[in-house]
């Protein structure tokens, strides 16, 4: 992982984090933990990835601009890996708890 990808997927984390109300982070067993953060972030990055997809269609059509385009799908890109980084941050440490010896 590259720094600029680590530093971008830190910077989105806090943005989202720092999205959440104050009581949710307070009391996140009652506002459903880490998984509907975690639920809250892929429909997240499902969302960037239509504004992509539009973008695209809108410039197709003759109505965007190709600038408009290339940002949604970099961010589309940005989210993925972010993503992908999450997903393989879980698995591993998933994996290291299935080896702690009982």
């Amino acid at each position: 992982m590259t720094a600029a990808l680590a530093s971008a997927g830190a910077a989105a984390a806090y943005r989202a984090a720092d999205a959440l109300p104050r009581a949710g982070r307070e009391g996140a067993t009652e506002a459903g933990g880490f998984g509907a953060v975690l639920g809250r972030a892929m429909e997240q990055a499902v969302e960037v990835g239509r504004e992509a997809d539009t973008a695209t269609t809108r410039a197709l059509s003759g109505q965007g601009s190709v600038t408009d385009v290339v940002l949604a799908v970099g961010r589309a890109e940005m989210t993925l890996q972010t993503a992908v980084a999450v997903r393989d941050r879980v698995v591993a440490a998933y994996q290291d708890v299935m080896r702690m010896p009982i």
